[in-house]
């Protein structure tokens, strides 16, 4: 049965593109033809240019366009209407000349199965291979122009609209792919992190002029409160992240985790923060057999969970007239970024079967919800964006019901895309298990995921077997392995320690977080 977000997600984003490539096919077959016709008729008689004509316009009627639809469908399967997207450079316009090019072939060769007896100049197929691919990737790079063109030449918005956009732990996994989409849009980043894991990621924004870059920790004072300054709106991602890093550094996650969220709320209120976005996780949610969503109560079992909650808590309990905390609980996150991460179960997955050709499963039959990393990073830019009359001390499930898998589910697309992989299931204590409900956010902010699971994998497939990622197993895609090389990410100074402590008691409130209790709020 097909899904009422997905029919609504396809009506919305690739039926408007894949309607304008049917046009430019069509066109480049006329002026195919067209060119054909007028660069004959000098050589032949009227009468022969008329049969000519004649011939031409009934092959397009009853071999081009029932054949037609061909274009569209090879398209889709080459990733024209979702991976596409994720590409960039000369890679992007590779995979488009190389579907277009391999859409053409099938056409001609059905066309000539169909209609062996009706002879088409072979000037006419010369140049209608060139022709629809120009076309093709000619109309994405004049619409890329002129989206570059309508940033730089549009007027700019009130000096209020130019305050930078504050980004805490942006220049990793998420962080990295959000700067460029606030960047894109012609907004300021102001850049808060400590690069523990490098600063590769955000390297090539350094010189760009509406980016600014403050390398410092975000539990030190002096640096927060000099990346507050002037800000409109903050985006919190920065944390220990997963249950392995946090338990393996437990001070530090709680210092990181939730001391430093409880100390950027005071300094963001005191410098007129508007709008704060923070990065909490559907695992708040532990062990459920039901669908769970925003009204469900909180269930930690680990760590990392529990400190992503008191944190909802102490955000919610902020919020005011002038301050509007927003709660995005991811659902599992995968899929390439500028900083890839390989202690992500699809990703590990994937790399896991493309290495080793042989994957394991650890309580296959337990449902987890999946997100691709680019498109949290549009559900972030779209909350910076929505009106904060619906969106002010609220808590979304960031994600797409569509993207509620079993982990065997994951493991048999993986084998799909992978031929030969071997798959072992195997059972173990850990009984996390949980499917999300996202109709909150696709009804009050009108977001849906664009990348699917097959699509993410495909993507994270060739950039290994390109070498893009050379090694899966580096200790920098790692959280838990990195840092434990590094070794305890301890307080830099005395100070910032002591009050690391002090904001870590636990707060008084020990009710679960959940919609509800953030409205009563």
């Amino acid at each position: 049965m097909i899904q009422k977000p997905m029919v609504e997600g396809f009506l919305r984003q690739a039926l408007p593109r894949l309607i304008a490539d049917m046009a430019v096919v069509h066109l480049s077959a006329l002026a195919s033809l067209a060119a054909v016709v007028l660069w004959q008729r000098n050589e032949v008689n009227q009468q022969d240019t008329a049969a000519l004509v004649g011939a031409l316009r009934h092959y397009y009627q009853f071999t081009f366009l029932p054949l037609s639809i061909l274009f569209p469908l090879i398209f889709a399967t080459n990733g024209f209407y979702t991976r596409y997207r994720t590409y960039s450079g000369t890679y992007k316009w590779i995979t488009l000349a190389k579907g277009t090019t391999i859409a053409s072939l099938v056409f001609l060769f059905a066309a000539f199965l169909l209609s062996r007896a009706q002879s088409v100049p072979r000037s006419a197929i010369l140049l209608f291979i060139p022709t629809v691919n120009a076309m093709v990737i000619g109309i994405r790079v004049v619409k890329a122009w002129l989206t570059d063109r309508k940033t730089v030449t549009t007027e700019a918005p009130p000096a209020v609209e130019r305050r930078p956009i504050l980004v805490v732990g942006g220049g990793g996994y998420i962080g990295s792919i959000i700067c460029r989409k606030l960047l894109a849009q012609g907004k300021r980043v102001r850049l808060l992190d400590s690069f523990v894991y490098g600063q590769d990621a955000v390297h090539d924004l350094f010189s760009h002029p509406d980016f600014e870059v403050i390398q410092g920790d975000c539990r030190n004072i002096q640096s927060v409160v000099s990346a507050m300054q002037g800000v409109k709106s903050v985006i919190h991602l920065a944390a220990i992240v997963g249950d392995p890093a946090c338990e393996q550094d437990r001070a530090s996650a709680l210092e990181i985790n939730f001391a430093a969220t409880r100390m950027m709320i005071e300094i963001a209120k005191g410098n007129g923060v508007e709008r704060f976005l923070f990065a909490s996780s559907c695992s708040v949610y532990g062990e459920n057999e039901e669908l769970v969503d925003e009204h469900s109560d909180t269930g930690p079992i680990s760590l990392y969970a529990q400190t992503k909650v008191d944190s909802e808590r102490a955000l919610l309990s902020s919020k005011s007239s002038s301050f509007h905390p927003i709660i995005l609980r991811l659902a599992t996150v995968f899929g390439n970024s500028y900083r890839p991460r390989f202690d992500l179960v699809v990703n590990l997955l994937t790399a896991k079967a493309l290495r080793e050709g042989v994957i394991t499963i650890y309580n296959g039959e337990q449902w987890r919800p999946f997100i691709h990393v680019t498109d949290v990073a549009e559900g972030f830019v779209r909350l910076l964006d929505a009106p904060l009359a619906t969106v002010s001390g609220q808590i979304y499930n960031l994600g797409d019901s569509r993207l509620n898998f079993t982990l065997s589910q994951v493991a048999e697309t993986i084998r799909t895309l992978v031929p030969g992989t071997r798959v072992e299931h195997v059972e173990n204590p850990d009984r996390r298990n949980y499917r999300v409900c996202f109709d909150k956010i696709r009804n009050e902010v009108g977001f849906a995921c664009e990348v699917g699971l097959e699509e993410g994998v495909a993507d994270l497939k060739i950039a290994l077997q390109t070498g893009r990622i050379p090694d899966y197993l580096d200790p920098l895609y790692h959280n838990q392995r990195f840092l434990k090389a590094s070794g305890p990410l301890t307080s830099p100074a005395e100070i910032d320690a002591q009050v690391m402590a002090a904001f870590a008691m636990a707060l008084s409130d020990p009710q679960p977080v959940s919609a509800g209790n953030a409205r009563r709020q």
